[in-house]
C-alpha cells in the first residue's frame, strides 16, 4: 500500500461511557463503514512513542494552547506478530495550526526509524520520496534535543466515510494506557490508565466539514467537546498534576 506522506484535517474529540459507545456505534452503522483494516473484532492495536525536549516543550505548548505546534512520534499499528527491527511503523510529524491538523509521514521499518530519531541520522537505504520529511524530522530533534519520553497504546474501533463522506473517519479509542519507561514499541508491557478503563475517546476526523446527520446525532446525544491529548494527558497521570480535562 502506498503511503500518505502528507495531509491536512481538523479533529472533534468527545469522551464516551461505555454505554454511550455502543449506542453511538449502532447509529453509525446506517452511515458508515467499519474500517477495513480492523481485526475481525472490528478493533486494532495502536502504539506511539513520543519524543519531547528534557523541558518537555512539545507537552507546555499544548497545555498553553498555542495555535500553532508540533511533535514528533513512531507509531505501529500492531498485529498479532511479535514487533521486530523490520515491521513497517510510521515517523510522523503531527502539526496543528489554529484547528487544522497537518500530517507528515514516512513508513519505514522500525529499525531505520531508531537510526533516524534516536541515533539522529539518516537510514543507509531509503525512498528518496521519503528524504523531505526524513531531513525535517533531523532538523526538529536537533533543534529541541527532542528524545524518547513516553509511549501510548489503546484498542481503537474505526469507522470510515461513504462516497458521499470522503474524507470523514469516526474513532473511538478505549483501554488507554501510557509507560514512560521501557521506551521500546516491541514491549508488551501494558503500563498504566491515561483516562478510566470504562471511559472511550470518540474522534471525529474531516478534511472540511462534518456532514448534517453527523452534527445532528452528536447534538441528539448531548455529547460535549473535550480537551485532551493522550500524551499531555499520560504525563499528567505521571506526574499527578491535578488538571483536569477542559470540556466545552
Amino acid at each position: 500500500m502506498e503511503p500518505i506522506r502528507k495531509f491536512n484535517r481538523f479533529e472533534l474529540k468527545y469522551l464516551l461511557s461505555m454505554e454511550q459507545t455502543r449506542e453511538f456505534k449502532q447509529q453509525l452503522e446506517a452511515y458508515m463503514l467499519p474500517d477495513q483494516y480492523a481485526w475481525d473484532s472490528g478493533d486494532y492495536v495502536i502504539s506511539s512513542l513520543y519524543y519531547d525536549s528534557p523541558d518537555l516543550q512539545c507537552y507546555w505548548e499544548k497545555i498553553d494552547g498555542l495555535k500553532f505546534r508540533k511533535k514528533l512520534r513512531v507509531r505501529i499499528y500492531e498485529t498479532e506478530e511479535s514487533i521486530t527491527d523490520d515491521s513497517m511503523v510510521f515517523v510522523e510529524i503531527k502539526q496543528r495550526y489554529d484547528k487544522t491538523i497537518q500530517k507528515r509521514r514516512i513508513a519505514v521499518p522500525y529499525r531505520d526509524a531508531m537510526i533516524l530519531c534516536d541515533e539522529r541520522r539518516l537510514p543507509d537505504e531509503y525512498d528518496e520520496r521519503d528524504r523531505p520529511v526524513m531531513e525535517e524530522v533531523l532538523g526538529m530533534i536537533e533543534e529541541r534535543n527532542l528524545q524518547p519520553t513516553l509511549i501510548t497504546s489503546y484498542f481503537r474501533h474505526a469507522y470510515t466515510g461513504t462516497d458521499y463522506d470522503n474524507g470523514l473517519r469516526i474513532t473511538f479509542d478505549s483501554n488507554i494506557r501510557y509507560r514512560i519507561n521501557d521506551l521500546d514499541l516491541a514491549s508488551k508491557n501494558p503500563g498504566r490508565y491515561i483516562v478510566s478503563p470504562d471511559r472511550v475517546i470518540l474522534e471525529i476526523k474531516a478534511n472540511e466539514k462534518v456532514p448534517y446527520w453527523l452534527t445532528e446525532l452528536i447534538a441528539q446525544n448531548n455529547y460535549r467537546l473535550v480537551r485532551i491529548s493522550k500524551y499531555c494527558t499520560g504525563l499528567d497521570v505521571e506526574n499527578e498534576f491535578p488538571r483536569k480535562i477542559e470540556v466545552y
